[in-house]
């Protein structure tokens, strides 16, 4: 095949692949999602790795549609803040059904965004729906959705792996962060992550996740 190279793969002994899965599982089932960040600075160059990480997903044609804006400003996350709360206060007294409302409540939602100005950084995803070749022609890009979603799982379990917490947040309508953030009308925003260190208070809602035996089936 034209434009292939030799796969750089290690294998290792099936005892070994065993024990980093259990040991990596371990690792992930303490990740939570955290509302409560500390007044703490990122190390220079781990947001960079760690969006380098969730750049090396899996893609349609390879076509990588997805674009990840570091927000580190006071002012623009209180830009996003103030937009975000806007949106969430419509949706939870006004576009929310009674049933959703009724889900939420153990998790002890509302409208009102803290995190947002109060996490060192937020991580703004946008997906994008086309792209361009260099003579400016527009290009398509395929399962753009699914893409960008496989990125995002890589990029939670990056953040976790380095020390770190957020939160995936999804206001709606979010055409927000594309008017504050200046993106171009090819992307559409995808996810809003508040990343960061943990309050030394912080809090978690007291939930349970489905065992594997409701999620894993053989044939």
């Amino acid at each position: 095949m034209e434009d292939h190279i030799p796969l750089d793969f290690q294998p290792i002994p099936p005892e070994e692949s065993l024990a980093r899965a259990e040991a990596f599982y371990a690792q992930m089932a303490r990740r939570r999602s955290v509302r409560f960040f500390a007044d703490r600075p990122l190390p220079e160059g781990l947001l960079e790795q760690i969006v380098a990480t969730a750049g090396t997903a899996p893609s349609g044609a390879n076509q990588q549609p997805w674009t990840f804006v570091a927000v580190r400003s006071p002012d623009l996350k209180r830009q996003i803040r103030a937009a975000a709360e806007e949106e969430e206060r419509a949706f939870y007294s006004q576009r929310a059904p009674e049933s959703w409302l009724s889900d939420l409540a153990p998790l002890g939602t509302g409208w009102e965004k803290p995190f947002l100005d109060a996490a060192p950084a937020l991580l703004v995803i946008f997906r994008q729906r086309h792209g361009y070749d260099a003579d400016g022609t527009l290009h398509k890009h395929y399962y753009t959705l699914e893409s960008v979603g496989i990125a995002v799982g890589m990029l939670i379990a990056a953040i976790h792996n380095a020390g770190l917490v957020s939160l995936t947040h999804t206001p709606s309508p979010m055409e927000f962060l594309e008017r504050i953030l200046e993106r171009p009308t090819s992307e559409k925003a995808f996810l809003l992550m508040p990343v960061g260190y943990p309050a030394e208070d912080a809090t978690v809602p007291n939930i349970t996740r489905k065992p594997l035996d409701e999620i894993l089936i053989w044939r």
